[in-house]
């Protein structure tokens, strides 16, 4: 105990206990619909908000207000919103009546509950409209506000949010969670030489100010605003990609089979119902390959390759427009809904794009190994008993933002294809799909409903009964059935890992005839590989040309074997990767593995502290974990 006496002690441990007490009885404010969220929309919810916001560069703030439509379900007398960080200048009926309102204490990383007092309690069955007055901080969460030298024009400065999973409360007072969903229309007032884009239809622009409608409800974690000076191309029918004029060349060229990939969609899932798919291709700094956000899918700049070879991702971010954006988990206990299902369709619809069947279902099962592969290492990397490696996770006094990995993407789409596989197959199993989207289309479900509406559709297909729900849904660790995937366009790369060692002589004929996915393959065989020498390596990134690769996927892979391999003249080509683009699914395992290399652990803390202030919130709050410096 040192010099502390017990007088001293019994009065720390009396501070402690009295500070869990304080957070417990936060957390119990908490809503028992969503441990993320303080909101009760049970009581009452919001039907659609009317937003009249001005974007401050110099201030770094939005300000406005925020005008919402509620429908009061319960005579309490109150609606409960989420904030974080607001500055609620006032609130009051449409009318102008003022309402009285209390703003409770902050609760790290879950923001302030809203409490708003309605003129009168029996009122349940009303429509109200709330008018909220009120600015952003400029730390909030949501937000990235670029200085100029961040941008590829470098003389401008640059907004872009990212509200999933429960940033939105940062930017507007909601109920923040994805069991509500509601219309919106906004007013946004900028400098004129900026662009303004949000996820809705565009109206008119009138000198400064722009004009949104988004109809079609949408969860608040779909919420999003961009503003930079931007220029755009048209793409097809329905879509434009939008960028800074330095990328708007290429990212026109990248993404131009958007349409192609669109209309692939729509054969599988149904009509397309948000009128526009927009693309934005954000700076660099960006944390997600994509973000769904409807109407404008945001982008990194990573997935420029120059080959259209990561359109992947693109194809992902359309199939959410059905998984997730219509049919949306009613909160991130259940995210694999969202994304689980996202990954399967997108696998199918990149698929049906090939004529020859049998080459489709080749393409498809090697696409589905891959994903394989990164559940593999997610789960080695999380721990195989962690309950955050379960499909439907308990997320009481857990943020989403630590919960989030590969498993709901690949443990989630890999239970579907067991699914798929029992029933009979696609020519079953898409009918089922299609009503599952009809079904569900507008609403929020959690995987209880899933699995109901799952039985009952194949109430007559005995083979379900196989299914192990316990195992699938709430056991940690790697699934419990592994799908028969075709292996023909793994063999060779089989073949060639046979051969690697520090003996092999390594030639450009190893790999000429790989594509970029098979070279992806073959790299992320290898990071789970004892390591080879460095000279090896060296030879290999030569012989390979992966020193010149433009490829992010391959770049990422081979700076992660060079430092395993603890290549120290690779270190600077690391950091600088890491420190140029914010792309969480690579930065993240990068820093992870340059913090387990001893000799150059400090150097990597030391450059993330140097470079965390050009980071984007959740980027900057999971590396740190990572590094361990929360502690």
């Amino acid at each position: 105990m040192g010099n502390i006496n017990k007088i001293q002690f019994l009065t720390l441990v009396e501070f402690f206990y009295s500070l869990f007490l304080s957070h417990a009885s936060t957390m119990s404010a908490l809503s028992p619909l969503d441990p993320s969220s303080y909101s009760r929309p049970e009581i009452a919810v919001v039907k659609h908000t009317s937003f009249s916001l001005n974007v401050d560069f110099e201030k770094k703030v939005l300000s406005g207000s925020a005008l919402i439509t509620v429908d009061v379900l319960q005579d309490t007398g109150e609606v409960i919103l989420d904030t974080s960080n607001l500055t609620i200048h006032s609130i009051e009926l449409e009318d102008g009546t003022p309402l009285k309102y209390t703003l409770g204490d902050d609760l790290h990383n879950y923001g302030s509950k809203l409490t708003i007092k309605l003129p009168k309690t029996e009122i349940a069955g009303e429509t109200l409209k709330i008018k909220i007055d009120y600015a952003s901080s400029q730390t909030a969460s949501a937000l990235q506000w670029l200085e100029p030298s961040q941008t590829s024009g470098k003389k401008h400065p640059y907004l872009f949010s990212q509200c999933q999973p429960i940033h939105a409360r940062s930017i507007i007072p909601c109920q923040d969670t994805p069991a509500v969903k509601f219309t919106y229309d906004a007013e946004v007032t900028a400098p004129e030489e900026f662009t303004v884009l949000m996820s809705a239809l565009r109206g008119e622009s009138r000198s400064a100010k722009a004009t949104f409608r988004q109809p079609v409800p949408i969860p608040a974690y779909l919420l999003a605003i961009a503003v930079g000076v931007l220029d755009s191309r048209e793409l097809g029918p329905r879509s434009r990609v939008w960028s800074e004029k330095e990328e708007i060349e290429k990212s026109a060229w990248e993404f131009a089979e958007t349409e192609k990939y669109l209309q692939a969609a729509e054969r599988l899932c149904g009509p397309y119902v948000w009128t526009q798919y927009d693309l934005l291709v954000l700076p660099p700094s960006f944390p997600y390959g994509g973000m769904e956000n409807p109407c404008l899918t945001f982008v990194t700049p990573t997935l420029l390759a120059g080959d259209r070879s990561l359109a992947d991702v693109l194809v992902h971010e359309i199939m959410h427009s059905w998984t997730g954006n219509l049919v949306t988990n009613r909160n991130f206990e259940h995210f694999w809904l969202n994304e689980g299902f996202t990954v399967f369709l997108e696998r199918k619809v990149g698929a049906s794009l090939i004529d020859d069947s049998a080459e489709a279902k080749k393409s498809r099962d090697f696409h589905s190994l891959l994903g394989l592969q990164e559940l593999t290492e997610a789960v080695t990397t999380i721990g195989a008993t962690n309950p955050l490696t379960q499909l439907q996770v308990n997320l009481k006094g857990v943020h989403p933002d630590d919960a989030f990995s590969r498993v709901p993407y690949e443990k989630g789409s890999l239970f579907l294809r067991y699914l798929e596989d029992l029933v009979g197959g696609p020519e079953v199993f898409d009918d089922f799909l299609r009503s599952y989207l009809n079904h569900f289309a507008r609403k929020s479900l959690d995987t209880d409903q899933f699995k109901a509406y799952l039985l009952k559709y194949f109430s007559d297909n005995e083979k379900l009964n196989a299914v192990d729900w316990k195992a699938w849904l709430n056991t940690s660790g790697m699934p419990p059935v592994i799908p028969d995937y075709d292996t023909s366009m793994t063999k060779a790369i089989t073949t060639l890992l046979g051969q690697i060692n520090d003996n092999h002589e390594f030639k450009y004929g190893d790999v000429k005839v790989f594509t970029p996915h098979q070279i992806i393959h073959l790299l992320q065989e290898l990071i789970e590989r004892p390591p080879l020498s460095v000279d090896s390596l060296r030879s290999m990134g030569q012989a390979y040309k992966l020193d010149t690769s433009k490829n992010a996927e391959i770049k990422y892979r081979w700076l992660r074997l060079c430092i395993r391999s603890k290549d120290l003249d690779k270190v600077p080509e690391a950091l600088d990767f890491v420190n140029k683009q914010g792309r969480m699914k690579y930065v993240r395992p990068i820093y992870r593995d340059l913090y387990a290399w001893e000799e150059v652990r400090q150097q990597a803390i030391n450059n993330f502290l140097e470079n965390e202030k050009y980071m984007m919130h959740v980027s900057a709050y999971t590396v740190r974990k990572d590094l361990h410096l929360n502690n």
